[in-house]
């Protein structure tokens, strides 16, 4: 953890939500209570221990312990916030809906190769990203309008391998995984992805 770039953030009045690691030395100042049988394990006041990071960070900060739900499972984290008035839901909450950026930033980065720039002008890495926001908006959109219940990774390979293909994307969606058969016996690969299309 970055404990100066916290500290930043704190004397620039940021407030910040961020996860614990396993290994931090941490003592424990105040102690809050939390509802029992609910998904919030903990909730304290602590300070730094490690000399180094506590003079990175010399404040306070909170350390909430709570069971969370990412990619539909429940998870257990720890995190660490500078605001010491939210409640601890909020806190949770927070960092849930940040899991959404950070998968975003994932598909971004390995679907649609993102990685790697083509060009290394200002000019072309702009025009590289905006195409790869577009074409992720369009995908998503078709997703919705095909009620998709596979992955993205998996809607991106069907439309890049149908790409020059005059077919109705909604159809061929729609069909996608659900005609029997072996693929044993499949003459071209396209008939292997899209059993029954062509």
């Amino acid at each position: 953890m970055d404990f100066d770039h916290l500290w930043s953030l704190e004397h620039r009045g940021v407030f910040w939500v961020t996860r614990a690691k396993e290994n931090l030395q941490f003592e424990v100042v105040e102690s809050y209570p939390v509802p029992e049988g609910g998904k919030i394990l903990s909730d304290e006041l602590v300070g730094l221990k490690n000399a180094g990071s506590q003079r990175a960070y010399p404040e306070l900060m909170r350390r909430i312990v709570a069971w969370v739900e990412v990619d539909g499972k429940e998870r257990l984290m720890s995190f660490l916030t500078n605001h010491l008035t939210w409640t601890a839901s909020s806190v949770t909450e927070l960092y849930r809906c940040r899991w959404g950026i950070e998968v975003f930033f994932k598909q971004i980065k390995q679907t649609l190769q993102l990685a790697d720039f083509l060009g290394t002008s200002a000019n072309a890495v702009r025009w590289q990203i905006w195409t790869a926001l577009l074409v992720y908006l369009l995908l998503r959109y078709l997703a919705f309008l095909s009620n998709w219940a596979h992955s993205f990774s998996r809607l991106f390979a069907i439309v890049r391998t149908c790409l020059w293909r005059k077919w109705d994307l909604l159809k061929l969606l729609a069909r996608y995984g659900t005609a029997g058969g072996s693929f044993r016996y499949l003459g071209r690969p396209e008939q292997a992805f899209f059993p029954g299309f062509v």
